[in-house]
C-alpha cells in the first residue's frame, strides 16, 4: 500500500501517512471528516482529500456516497469511507484475533464494513453495476445502506449485535416516509441466528443465502 501510494504521489512524512491511514481505518463507515483528520495529524485538508483519493485509486477505500435524491428534509450530503479489505482495517486498528474483534468497541463499524462490501462483491460478480448509498438527515436518523434497484429503493440497516430488537427498525421506517412508494420494506441485516418479518421488513443473518433476493 505504501509503495502503490509513493508511485502515485511524492510522500515525503511516511510517517504522518502511516498515522493517517491508522486513524482513517478507526473511523471506518464514519461520515468523511476531512478537517478532523487534518488536525488528528497535522496537515492540510487538502493533503486529507488528496491521500483518500490515492487509496480510493489504489482499491485500498472506497466511498459510499449519501442517498439525496427527491428528499426535501435536510440531510447529510458527505460521503462514509470503507476498506475494501475488512481485514487490512481491523489489522490497522490493532485487531489481530477473531476475540479481538468480538470485543472492539470499533467492531460494529468493521461488521458493516464487511457487510457493505460482500454485497459489492456480489454484484460485481454478477456483471452488474452496484448503486448504492447511506441515507442520514441532520436530525440523526439513519440507514447504514440503500441499495437502488432501477426505480426500487432498498434500506439495509446493519447490525453487529446478536440479538435483535425493535429499535433496529427505526431508521428504515423514517427513511420509508421521506422515500415514498419506491421504498420496499429492505431488511435488517444482524449477528443473530433467528430470522423474523416485521412490517415486511425481512431481519436475518447476512451469511445466510439472502442477497440474491434484491435481483428479484
Amino acid at each position: 500500500m505504501e509503495r502503490d501510494v509513493r508511485a502515485l504521489i511524492n510522500l515525503k512524512d511516511l510517517r504522518t501517512f502511516q498515522q493517517f491511514i491508522r486513524l482513517l481505518a478507526g473511523r471506518v463507515g464514519q461520515i468523511a471528516n476531512y478537517t478532523s483528520l487534518s488536525n488528528d495529524i497535522g496537515v492540510s485538508a487538502t493533503t486529507v482529500k488528496n491521500w483518500i483519493s490515492v487509496l480510493e485509486a489504489s482499491f485500498v477505500v472506497f466511498e459510499l456516497a449519501p442517498y439525496f435524491q427527491n428528499i426535501s428534509k435536510r440531510v447529510i450530503k458527505s460521503p462514509k469511507i470503507y476498506f475494501n479489505d475488512t481485514g487490512l482495517a481491523s489489522y490497522l486498528m490493532g485487531i489481530e484475533t477473531p476475540d479481538q474483534a468480538l470485543r472492539d468497541p470499533l467492531r460494529g463499524g468493521l461488521y458493516e464494513n464487511l457487510i457493505i462490501v460482500e454485497i459489492l462483491k456480489k454484484y460485481f460478480n454478477s456483471g452488474n453495476r452496484p448503486e448504492l448509498f447511506f441515507y442520514r438527515d441532520t436530525h440523526g436518523n439513519e440507514v447504514d445502506l440503500i441499495l437502488r434497484t432501477g426505480r426500487k429503493l432498498v434500506p439495509a440497516e446493519i447490525k453487529s449485535a446478536a440479538t435483535f430488537t425493535p429499535d433496529f427498525l427505526k431508521g428504515i421506517e423514517h427513511f420509508q416516509k421521506v422515500a415514498g412508494k419506491n421504498c420496499s420494506p429492505g431488511f435488517v441485516f444482524y449477528n443473530g441466528t433467528e430470522r423474523y418479518t416485521l412490517k415486511g421488513t425481512r431481519v436475518v443473518n447476512p451469511i445466510a443465502p439472502v442477497l440474491s433476493e434484491y435481483d428479484t
